[in-house]
């Protein structure tokens, strides 16, 4: 758990909507080592893991809630409700919810440039920690305009830009980076083009996952039915490959800690 995994705002989870639940789970599986357990919400969810360590979720959910299949991040709010009317107010969307479930209420929502992400109202996970260990996610938001974005959540998860709260937004010529202290929770970058036919490009929500071995990674994903968008080598240490699941899920592997 992350200092900031409780407050107002910080990043407390990501999770699959998939079409179902069986070839996610057994593509995932054969790609990035993931186990599974239930998640306590019904037959259609389960919890990744990875050396015993919760990963990300996995639900069935994309045709049931007729959203795309998509990896998405979840952001703590102490009021879904309040958080959801400060969504539509700023330009933003809320496509689904909010829904109650056992632990707490969440929504998904879409962000004024297209970018999809969810709102989680109640208890946190204390076993899940962002950008830590192996198999742990990271997130970067590719968005047109990286001030826009930042003012966009800033005013809607309550992000601080440049200020000295809990949770800082701290701009810089490359972006921003939302910062727990000295720590990286999230980024953002600008120069998203909102009709590339390049999903790299296009605004959204990139979820990272780490692995010990990317090109590993990407032939067990091409043997699986998945395939390679893209991939790059930023050093002889750190190298990354996007993949697009068989169900057209987007995620990114890297070897960077």
């Amino acid at each position: 758990m992350t200092k900031a995994q409780g407050v107002a705002g910080a990043p407390i989870w990501v999770s699959l909507l998939a079409r179902e639940l069986p070839g996610a789970q057994d593509f995932y599986g054969k790609v990035l080592g993931w186990t599974y357990r239930r998640a306590g919400l019904g037959d259609d969810f389960s919890v990744a893991l990875i050396d015993g360590m919760p990963v990300g979720g996995i639900g069935a959910l994309a045709s049931s809630l007729q959203v795309a299949v998509s990896w998405t991040p979840y952001f703590n709010v102490t009021d879904v409700d309040e958080a959801a009317a400060r969504i539509r107010e700023r330009g933003g969307t809320v496509g689904v919810g909010p829904l109650a479930f056992h632990t707490g209420r969440a929504a998904l929502a879409v962000d004024p440039d297209g970018a999809v992400f969810g709102i989680w109202e109640g208890s946190v996970r204390t076993d899940w920690s962002m950008g830590r260990g192996s198999g742990s996610a990271s997130l970067e938001l590719c968005t047109r305009n990286a001030a826009a974005a930042g003012r966009f959540y800033s005013l809607t998860l309550g992000w601080e830009p440049e200020g000295e709260g809990k949770l800082r937004l701290a701009y810089g010529e490359d972006g921003a980076v939302l910062l727990d202290g000295d720590e990286p929770l999230a980024r953002i970058r600008g120069g998203a083009v909102q009709a590339s036919p390049d999903p790299q490009i296009r605004p959204r929500w990139h979820v990272h996952f780490n692995v010990r071995d990317v090109d590993a990674a990407v032939e067990s994903a091409l043997a699986s039915g998945g395939s390679l968008v893209v991939r790059s080598d930023a050093s002889a240490e750190v190298a990354e490959a996007t993949l697009r699941d068989p169900d057209g899920a987007l995620f990114t592997v890297t070897t960077a800690v």
